[in-house]
């Protein structure tokens, strides 16, 4: 990306031209701001660098001039002025601050403090105006940074002829040499934590080359008059070098979000066995969600759908109380199948045949089996070795009382189980061993609360758990109280926005422009929410206004590599790798293991996307590893971008997602063999994809 340097401007005069910028350095040893400028400059969306010249602010501030300070005494008070003018940048927001190498160290800890408490990220930067040292020299002073705490470095001198110029961009090698011999301090600025480049007209290019080799951003000025060193460029000039002419994207209106079918199941089911009437608003159609709703209609459920209000009229179940149902169809939903099972066992008295259709035939229920015969609930599909799959049939009851299981194989079972115990005419306790996708589990909670179900639920896990605050990850045990002969009770709920549809434009905007989403919570369950922490760690700018429910922004920033479990959403694992193309460095997504039984064997097939667009991908036991690139340098590099073609979606939904979005930065159309499937989750996906503005 291309910072703007901004200086010698009052506040007005710089959000002025922060209209012009991707990102910005504000030079507050070079800008008059007061304090409370400052605190209200630095809550842009637009990532913000504070910089603060110790040596500018001793020479320019009134108060330092005249007879009476020692040379000594006056560098002591510009530096305690420049500390404060940057903790309050960080205090209010900035993005970046940088502190020169040559600040004492005492003052840069406490910038350095305050900016990791803040989650700013810390700079420490060295300038030579005269020249450029040995290669050596500068290696030297990059562990110098490193040492003392850096985020990330920058290296810039003044070149008097190319040898200096490669001596200064010969750093961005080593410290992938180092990354590659196992040294982590050095090697982990080679994922976009290395600016360098050099000053004057010979060091010019430099400047580009600079994202070329993996910077996260480089300098530019806002007009070649207001050049803040020798050689820098006019962002203008840079922006065209760099960008030619890329289509940047943005949303024009926020796009509203459809309905979390995850809710929306489980709030259709409940609602089907409660007695009385209830009501969901906010209800948007997709495959599943219909499928959902068909099965409340086949229980006997009176369902009214009329624009975005479901009313459905509940059959009052209790245990055994569904009698003369011996088939259900259940559409192409894993969640629907796994969650009814249960259901089913516990209120029909005799056998009953789960049907399907698309994916869902065939599909392993991995672990179910095993899950079923503790509860001697008989399952009958094909072989009777084999794990459970559509067509199959059950018949229970459930055997309440205690019980411990896997969770390892994911939550929707579980859910069911949480469903039904509930009607069983005895307590039990559900002990879940390894859980997974553990916010799903609390979804159901949540929708069961409403409808008058009361469970009891502990977490447990060792000595990290404890001290975590409550880490999912890091949780290896749940216990479930569950009361029996409790009856469903009639409700008026909303339903949420889906953050797992919204995670498709989120990244598309972090990467590619900007993108506004309407319709979300983010104080939502869902474990699709985990889609800001990923992209606030992979240093996309996010802001939300008007409280919890406000639109969503997020806008270009440099991107670099990040790593993260998502054990517990594997439904982002196309999304996020898509996003880890486009971050610099190494991005490891462990979770693997949760993708085999999707609606396709997802890690193959995201293994196979990536591989066909030109992207580095390796697994390495429960972790996929991806080699990313910035967007500019894969512009510069010439046939860096993504390579378009006919791709296959697998019949996945999320795979035709995450294959638009990667389409965005693709050097050809990207032709997906099945689009339809979309509908599954997400029908007006393609019709929103189209709205995003190319400019």
């Amino acid at each position: 990306m291309i910072c703007t340097t901004i200086q010698n401007r009052s506040l007005e005069q710089i959000y002025e031209a922060l209209e012009q910028c991707e990102m910005a350095e504000i030079r507050l040893d070079r800008c008059d701001l007061s304090p409370t400028d400052i605190a209200e400059l630095f809550t842009s969306d637009t990532p913000l660098v504070a910089t603060c010249r110790i040596a500018e602010v001793a020479a320019s501030e009134p108060s330092l001039q005249g007879p009476g300070l020692t040379e000594q005494s006056r560098e002591i008070k510009a530096m305690q002025m420049a500390e404060k003018r940057l903790i309050r940048a960080i205090e209010a927001g900035a993005r970046y601050v940088d502190v020169e190498l040559e600040a004492q160290k005492q003052m840069s800890k406490r910038v350095r403090s305050a900016a990791h408490e803040n989650g700013t990220v810390f700079i420490r930067s060295y300038h030579d105006f005269e020249g450029t040292d040995s290669l050596e020299a500068l290696k030297a002073v990059v562990e110098k940074c490193v040492y003392h705490g850096a985020d990330m470095v920058k290296i810039v001198t003044m070149a008097h002829s190319q040898a200096d110029v490669d001596k200064v961009m010969a750093l961005y090698a080593w410290c992938r040499e180092e990354k590659a011999s196992g040294n982590e301090r050095i090697g982990a600025l080679a994922d976009g934590g290395l600016i360098a480049f050099c000053m004057g007209e010979a060091g010019r290019q430099s400047r580009l080359d600079a994202l070329r080799h993996g910077a996260p951003y480089t300098y530019a000025a806002l007009t070649e008059e207001e050049s803040a060193a020798p050689g820098q460029w006019a962002a203008s000039d840079m922006s065209s070098a760099a960008y030619g002419n890329f289509p940047f994207i943005t949303t024009g209106t926020p796009l509203m979000m459809p309905v979390s079918k995850s809710f929306a199941q489980r709030a259709i089911i409940a609602a089907a066995l409660a007695e009385g009437t209830s009501q969901l608003h906010g209800y948007t159609p997709c495959g599943d969600n219909e499928s959902a709703l068909e099965v409340a209609r086949n229980l006997g459920a009176e369902v009214t759908v009329e624009g975005t209000e479901v009313t459905i009229k509940g059959i009052a179940a209790s245990a055994g109380s569904l009698n003369g149902m011996s088939e259900l169809h259940v559409g192409e939903s894993g969640l629907l199948t796994r969650m009814m099972i249960p259901l089913m066992a516990e209120i029909c008295p005799g056998h009953v045949k789960f049907t399907g259709e698309k994916t869902l035939i065939g599909r392993p229920l991995t672990g179910a089996r095993e899950i079923l015969e503790t509860f001697e609930v008989e399952a009958v599909t094909g072989d009777a070795d084999a794990p459970l799959r559509v067509p199959l049939t059950v018949k229970g009851p459930l055997k309440p009382g205690r019980a411990e299981i896997s969770g390892k194989h994911g939550s929707q079972i579980i859910s069911g189980l949480l469903m039904a115990l509930p009607f069983a005419d005895r307590n039990s306790s559900l002990i879940v061993h390894e859980p997974k996708s553990i916010p799903y589990m609390f979804i159901t909670l949540e929708v069961l609360k409403k409808f008058g179900i009361k469970i009891g639920n502990d977490m447990l896990g060792g000595r990290d758990f404890l001290e975590s605050d409550g880490d999912w990850s890091l949780c290896t045990e749940m216990v479930f109280k569950i009361k029996g002969g409790q009856k469903y009770k009639a409700a008026d709920i909303d339903l949420e926005g889906d953050w797992s549809a919204a995670a498709n434009f989120l990244v598309a905007g972090a990467i590619f422009g900007s993108a506004e989403i309407a319709g979300l919570d983010t104080t939502s369950l869902q474990a699709d929410l985990s889609i800001m922490d990923i992209l606030m760690d992979a240093g996309a700018s996010l802001s939300q206004l008007d409280g919890d429910r406000g639109n969503i922004t997020v806008q270009r920033a440099p991107l670099k590599a990040f790593s993260v479990d998502a054990s517990n959403c594997p439904d982002l694992f196309p999304i996020i790798s898509v996003l880890a193309a486009f971050c610099q460095g190494t991005s490891r997504l462990a979770g693997v293991g949760r993708l085999a039984n999707k609606e396709s064997d997802r890690a193959k097939a995201i293994v196979e996307m990536l591989s066909q667009m030109g992207v580095e991908v390796t697994i390495e036991g429960d972790e996929m590893v991806i080699e990313g690139h910035s967007l500019a340098q894969r512009l510069l590099a010439g046939n860096g971008l993504l390579k378009g073609g006919s791709y296959t979606s697998h019949h996945d939904h999320r795979m035709v997602m995450a294959l638009k979005v990667a389409s965005l930065g693709a050097d050809s159309p990207v032709v997906i063999d099945d689009e339809a499937c979309v509908a599954k989750s997400f029908p007006q996906f393609n019709e929103l994809f189209n709205c995003l503005i190319k400019n």
